[in-house]
């Protein structure tokens, strides 16, 4: 076989030329796939720097939101504040007015309930035991520290009330007379209004009314005690109501013209 020099030379030139025209291409290459990755980490870092940034805004606006909230709050606290003050001020004020009111009423209260004990000691004696318990009771109320003022006057007015409608009633009840000539006995007793107060005994066969002027029972005379016997039962329901004539002593004699 015959060799070109030629062709041999250029031969040789091209295969001792590859390999320096390949490494630096590779390195190229490694180089532009290295600046990428570090591009695509930064862009990475750049988003997620932008997304702190973002984040921290939301909070940075909403810390804000918040604040201005908390302004409007703490001001209509202390409106709020200001208003519970004078509240109370005025409570403190009526607190005052109330212990001078009370100051004043008490004394006046058990004024009225001395006067009520002296009006039923010199009313006509009719349920005495009752008007009694109910005096009592007022009298216990007084001092009690746990009744407001306000109920220990409601009740004075209460027992001044029952008081004042004894004086529109006919009432008839069994109790016991207790006279200074005989001893106690069961009896029928008739109230008419407060101006008249009658007994009749169970048998019927006496009768008699109150004498407040003289402070003690009077006897009857025979013929008025069948309208006393008619009026008992009319009281008690159990006949209709009628025209009765009842006596009637006043407590200053009638002047005859």
């Amino acid at each position: 076989m015959i060799f070109h020099p030629f062709r041999l030379l250029a031969a040789t030139l091209a295969l001792t030329s590859l390999p320096l025209t390949a490494a630096p291409l590779d390195a190229a290459l490694d180089e532009s796939q290295r600046l990428a990755a570090e591009a695509k980490a930064s862009q990475a870092r750049i988003d997620a720097l932008d997304d702190a940034s973002q984040r921290m805004l939301a909070e940075y606006r909403s810390a804000l939101q918040q604040a201005e909230a908390l302004k409007g709050y703490n001001k209509q606290l202390r409106e709020l504040v200001a208003a519970q003050r004078e509240e109370l001020a005025g409570y403190q004020h009526q607190l005052d007015s109330l212990a001078r009111t009370q100051e004043a009423v008490t004394p006046q209260m058990r004024r009225m309930v001395e006067v009520l004990g002296e009006f039923i000691e010199a009313d006509l004696p009719f349920l005495p035991e009752e008007r009694a318990e109910r005096l009592t009771q007022l009298r216990e109320l007084l001092p009690r520290a746990d009744v407001s003022l306000a109920d220990k006057y409601r009740r004075i007015l209460e027992a001044y009330q029952v008081e004042s409608d004894y004086g529109r009633t006919l009432e008839a009840w069994r109790g016991e007379l207790v006279a200074q000539e005989a001893p106690p006995r069961s009896v029928d007793f008739l109230r008419l209004g407060r101006s008249m107060l009658y007994y009749q005994t169970l048998d019927g066969h006496e009768s008699g009314w109150w004498d407040a002027q003289n402070r003690r029972w009077q006897v009857l005379e025979g013929d008025q005690r069948r309208p006393l016997r008619q009026a008992i039962a009319v009281a008690r329901q159990q006949q209709a109501p009628q025209w009765l004539t009842l006596p009637v002593k006043t407590l200053t004699p009638e002047v005859t013209p």
